[in-house]
């Protein structure tokens, strides 16, 4: 790529140089650190000055999970399994995603909402695998919910040729399209126990069949296949993981969560990841970047001085976090690796369950993070989070609702019964307001009350603006509020 060095006249003192690289502006400033340069790559970044401004805003009601009845949540009484001795158990049920119209809102299948899982039993922290629930559009009870069991055999990830699902341990998150003629199509992650959590972005066609007119059933799935598991330049691969450290580094891997949408004709996954060699690399290098600070100059000073002594040094300098971006052709295989959507290098390495839709011309993106994972002042281990962007382009630039890119914020003890997570917003046919659903108490934790669909609640959204409804909230699981 062709170079240009830009002269900037600041100051007598200062003189800083701007270079285009990677299709983001490169500055290098004399006057304060040597090492400090200002390179976007390009990419909308999630940024410490926002991030810092959270804590000042989280205990507002605007952001608030509703508190729910402990005495009134139900697990789902369709949740049966088998356990590794073939005796049945009930499940825990958490990560949920509904089938969805290309558009993002809930499909009806033969008159049915279905929602795929991850369940498993609580008592095995390795069994994790995706699951089928489904019920009449109409019904809004947990109890309304019946299980069609799992999607995939264990046998189903033999395929011939693929380099990756026969080393599959695990199912994870994902999410799910009716297709135009009327096919479900799943997109999951193929996660690999056997290769030091390697995770593959996963594709199936899954077929159904209605035995009667209560029931659907899953006949098997087709087209099984891997599409992505890295690049290396974009995107960090396993291996890359693996010769960095790995975990006794204290560093994190993610390619996963993939969430399929359709702009103008092409079909995109958008998924959580970490940045490649070419886009924002982690390494102590990346604390000296403005870009990842945002604010001003005397800000990026203060905050970068308060990591390089401080006790988050490490874990910021190995935070690269990522909503990336793929494309696909139209037999869902890959056809082109894009820049990231966004990225929070410095602020943490874990971004989940990416999702985004269109509403009134303008791109949503949102994800859930965790606050054990981020480098932030003020922002505790409790704290749990569902951020917020918006852009007028599937691409960005994308800027922070709400400011800081704040929408949710929950804090309870993660032993509470009514703790929630994986919070995904679910738009609908009309209006401004979205259905959050979730998923509530944590797996394993205790006998009798299992992991379950959480109430949903509604968020509104008013151009970069959003507000948790006063007094919204729903049945356990409901997916839409549109129904007749």
């Amino acid at each position: 790529m062709k170079m240009k060095r830009v002269a900037k006249h600041t100051t007598a003192a200062t003189l800083a140089a701007a270079l285009l690289v990677g299709g983001g502006y490169q500055t290098f400033a004399k006057g304060n650190d040597s090492k400090d340069f200002n390179n976007s790559y390009g990419i909308s970044h999630i940024t410490r000055d926002n991030m810092v401004k959270i804590p000042q805003q989280q205990n507002s009601d605007q952001f608030k999970v509703p508190a729910f009845d402990e005495s009134t949540i139900k697990n789902i009484a369709s949740a049966k399994g088998k356990d590794a001795s073939g005796n049945t158990i009930d499940l825990d049920v958490w990560d949920s995603w509904p089938l969805q119209n290309a558009d993002g809102t809930v499909a009806t299948y033969h008159g049915y909402q279905i929602v795929f899982a991850l369940a498993g039993d609580p008592k095995d922290s390795n069994d994790t695998s995706v699951y089928i629930f489904y019920k009449k559009a109409g019904d809004k009870s947990i109890d309304s919910w019946k299980n069609a069991g799992r999607v995939f055999k264990d046998s189903d990830k033999f395929v011939p040729n693929d380099p990756h699902l026969k080393n599959q341990t695990q199912e994870w998150s994902g999410s799910a399209t009716l297709t135009k003629d009327g096919k479900v199509r799943l997109f999951y992650t193929d996660y690999s126990g056997k290769q030091y959590g390697k995770q593959t972005l996963t594709t199936a066609q899954v077929n159904m069949s209605q035995p009667n007119d209560n029931t659907l059933k899953v006949d098997g799935v087709e087209d099984y296949k891997s599409i992505f598991d890295g690049d290396g330049k974009i995107y960090q691969t396993v291996q890359q993981f693996i010769d960095e450290g790995g975990y006794d580094t204290g560093d994190n891997h993610t390619l996963r969560d993939p969430h399929y949408i359709e702009d103008n004709g092409h079909k995109y996954l958008v998924f959580e990841a970490n940045t490649g060699t070419e886009d924002g690399y982690q390494g102590e290098d990346s604390l000296y970047n403005r870009a990842y600070y945002g604010g001003n100059n005397p800000f990026f000073q203060s905050e970068k001085k308060k990591l390089l002594e401080g006790s988050n040094k490490e874990k910021a300098s190995l935070a690269n976090g990522a909503l990336g971006i793929i494309e696909l052709n139209d037999d869902y295989t890959l056809k082109k690796v894009m820049k990231p959507l966004i990225t929070s290098n410095t602020v943490t390495d874990e971004i989940e369950r990416a999702n985004i839709f269109k509403k009134d011309g303008k791109w949503y993106l949102f994800t859930d993070s965790r606050g054990s994972k981020m480098t932030i002042d003020g922002i505790g281990q409790d704290d749990v989070y569902m951020l917020g962007y918006v852009s007028n382009t599937l691409t960005g630039k994308y800027k922070p609702l709400n400011d800081t890119g704040l929408v949710l914020h929950m804090d309870l003890d993660p032993n509470d019964k009514t703790f929630t997570y994986s919070h995904f917003a679910v738009p609908q046919t009309k209006g401004d307001n979205v259905v959050i659903t979730s998923y509530m108490t944590n797996r394993g934790f205790y006998e009798d009350n299992h992991s379950t669909f959480a109430p949903s609640f509604l968020v509104n959204i008013d151009g970069s603006k959003t507000s948790v409804v006063k007094d919204s909230v729903l049945e356990q699981g409901q997916l839409t509020v549109d129904e007749n």
